[in-house]
């Protein structure tokens, strides 16, 4: 089903005189409320009353922080903002997913998908708007780049689902969104911190999952963290040859440095590999990944190509993806199937933004973007 509204203005872009609270450290935020209210001569519980609103029991607006005078919310509201993510278009799957396009302050768009399984709610988030990769069979790589997201806007897309009525509450989250997040480094890292802090959303780090390309210095970056956070690799192709053509990232990272990398992480890898038939599903495509895998240990999760960003792909059948899955098993290989959800709202990544926003045009990206290694 699908829940749409005329698209309203944006919301309102950041005010340079503000201090933007949702872009800082939970750390920080707090110790910068402490310094406001003792300047005002403001006992210092004040500061955590505000604080908690942020991310632990987020509010729309200073207004809505009715444990506080009226004075000291005008006050806030002078020095501070909280900006809102606007939800212009939302899509309800029968089973249970549930895709939002949110219109940012400068107009562009980008996608969050919630995905409920059980007890688990898994919000599967986005990191820029729009991707520069043009990975052969990715929907949202077809509309190209236009700007990373800064920190508030990757860890708001979870905040505003808390927001709503009822609210959608992670437990889970997937940097598999719209984007690749190694490419915007300094607002994931920061983003992490929000998600994963107590003092935050407070989401496990073992239950945050960064998704990557094969961008080595932000997996050498996403290592030196002592996070637990997870990593998962798109390999989507066991050899080079075939995964050049498949994903032009390849030609700068090469599969067997992004293996030495995953080989290197201290924590287990998790190999995304996505089935597109006659190419990548081929019986000696199956030795091939299973010796990838049992050099670094990996996990496999096998995709069925979601037909929204299938492209002139076609995707491996049922049949044939179960009998890739036994054959890396009879290898020792540790494997699954992921489920494929949200089949009749396209939750493909990007295919409702193409849908519901125009096109602007794509801005070239540095495949290094803002990744620095500490």
């Amino acid at each position: 089903m699908l829940y749409g509204r005329p698209l309203a203005p944006p919301p309102a872009a950041p005010n340079m005189s503000k201090i933007n609270l949702l872009n800082l450290t939970p750390a920080d935020a707090n110790a910068t409320l402490e310094a406001f209210f003792r300047d005002r001569g403001e006992p210092a519980y004040r500061a955590r009353q505000v604080a908690r609103r942020l991310w632990q029991a987020p509010v729309r607006s200073f207004a809505d922080i009715t444990d506080l005078p009226a004075a000291l919310r005008d006050a806030l509201e002078q020095s501070f903002e909280i900006p809102s993510l606007l939800i212009s278009t939302q899509q309800i799957s029968a089973d249970g997913t549930r895709k939002f396009l949110f219109r940012l302050a400068d107009g562009e768009a980008i996608e969050t998908v919630s995905i409920p399984d059980a007890d688990r709610m898994t919000l599967c988030i986005s990191s820029q708007a729009g991707c520069a990769l043009q990975c052969a069979f990715c929907a949202t790589g077809k509309m190209g780049f236009t700007r990373n997201l800064e920190a508030y806007e990757i860890a708001a897309q979870v905040r505003e689902l808390l927001l709503l009525d009822p609210p959608i509450a992670a437990t889970n989250i997937v940097f598999m969104g719209m984007g690749e997040p190694l490419m915007n480094w300094r607002a994931v890292d920061l983003a992490l911190t929000i998600l994963n802090d107590p003092a935050g959303l407070g989401i496990g780090a073992r239950h945050i999952t960064v998704s990557t390309v094969g961008i080595l210095p932000g997996i050498v970056a996403l290592g030196e963290r002592p996070e637990q956070f997870r990593l998962a690799i798109s390999v989507h192709a066991p050899t080079d040859e075939l995964r050049r053509g498949l994903m032009p990232i390849n030609t700068k990272y090469p599969l067997a440095d992004v293996i030495e990398a995953a080989k290197s992480f201290d924590r287990r890898v998790t190999f995304e590999y996505v089935m597109l038939g006659g190419i990548n599903d081929r019986p000696e495509d199956v030795v091939q990944l299973a010796r990838l895998a049992q050099e670094c240990k990996a996990f496999v999760n096998l995709i069925p190509l979601h037909p929204g960003g299938a492209g002139d792909f076609t995707p491996t059948t049922a049949d044939g993806i179960r009998r890739f899955s036994a054959s890396l098993r009879r290898s020792g290989i540790s494997v699954a199937i992921r489920k494929s959800r949200g089949k009749d709202i396209a939750a493909a990544c990007g295919q409702l933004r193409v849908e519901r926003h125009r096109r602007r045009r794509p801005i070239a990206a540095e495949y290094d973007g803002g990744v620095e290694v500490a």
